[in-house]
């Protein structure tokens, strides 16, 4: 029974540094969302007001810009797909690789080519596991993106929605990444950034599938300098990469969030192998000392009894 209660005892004390360590883990990711959130707050005004401006050239003038027209026939699609870094973070990262895998199946069925952009680790091993192409991907700084990480992940995809289909080019660009919802609440999303399509009605900051609704039904064309074409090949870039940063902070913050949950869960169950451990060593430890006094009586026992032959 000793060999046993070591055991334990070692057990016990391998689960409670692990349980430091979640706890740990757990505070970091905590005071990581403030700051995401943070983030993600100070990053929709700008993100709303581009939207404004090219809902305004888009359906102010009669331009036909590549960017917002439709393909009679679309034949290849980009899909950005936003995982993390770094694992700990339940299903975080298989949520979003879930969600562009349904995504790509639509588009497949719809006879559409898909030229697949990785951010973050954990996307980039699961399409390498599977020999997948990929066509640029992005590590490093999913935990705490910048705007130049934006643009770094931007310019691939703006050229290649700029180029021609024949040339290489593409003709919708997708994104796929998980939206912050509460604490806890993290949803993957898929949402089509380009082409832009205009719903008659409201505009919103490029919400859902790059649609600006809440624009006036009617809008008075413009004069624009020097023209609405080069307006839109100003503001479009712009556009994408405010897009991808606002969804590179949202998956921030919901991986932080992801992490603090999972991390939560793990303290909880550590605490609670603890117990059970601990109640296992009592028990041990009682059947020791029982076993101890029984040794003792039966061993008193014997030898009142030989000494008794003895007297005799």
């Amino acid at each position: 029974m000793g060999a046993q209660l070591r055991v334990y005892k070692r057990r016990i004390k391998s689960v409670t540094a692990t349980k430091k360590i979640t706890r740990a883990m757990e505070m970091i990711a905590a005071s990581r969302i403030i700051k995401a959130q943070r983030k993600v707050t100070a990053s929709e005004p700008y993100a709303k007001e581009l939207t404004h401006a090219v809902t305004a050239v888009a359906q102010g003038s009669d331009t036909k810009h590549p960017l917002l027209t439709e393909a009679e026939q679309p034949k290849r699609a980009a899909v950005l797909l936003i995982t993390s870094d770094r694992g700990l973070a339940g299903g975080y990262n298989s949520n979003a690789i879930k969600a562009a895998e349904g995504l790509n199946a639509r588009l497949a069925a719809e006879g559409k080519e898909i030229e697949s952009y990785i951010v973050g680790s954990k996307g980039v091993a699961y399409y390498s596991f599977r020999d997948r192409a990929v066509k640029e991907s992005f590590t490093g700084f999913t935990d705490n993106p910048s705007y130049a990480d934006a643009k770094a992940v931007a310019a691939p995809l703006i050229e290649a929605v700029q180029r021609e289909t024949a040339e290489g080019g593409v003709d919708e660009l997708h994104i796929v990444y998980t939206e912050f919802v509460s604490m806890m609440t993290q949803t993957a999303v898929d949402a089509r950034m380009l082409p832009l399509s205009f719903a008659g009605g409201a505009e919103s900051a490029g919400e859902g599938e790059g649609t600006a609704k809440g624009a006036t039904a009617i809008m008075p064309l413009y004069d624009f300098e020097p023209s609405a074409e080069d307006v839109l090949d100003a503001l479009l870039p712009r556009y994408v990469e405010s897009r991808v940063y606002n969804a590179l902070l949202q998956a921030a913050a919901s991986k932080h969030a992801a992490t603090r949950r999972a991390m939560k869960s793990a303290t909880d169950n550590a605490e609670d192998l603890i117990k059970s451990l601990t109640r296992l060593a009592n028990a041990a430890r009682q059947a020791d000392i029982t076993q101890e006094i029984s040794e003792i009586v039966g061993g008193a026992s014997a030898l009142a009894d030989a000494n008794a032959g003895s007297d005799r």
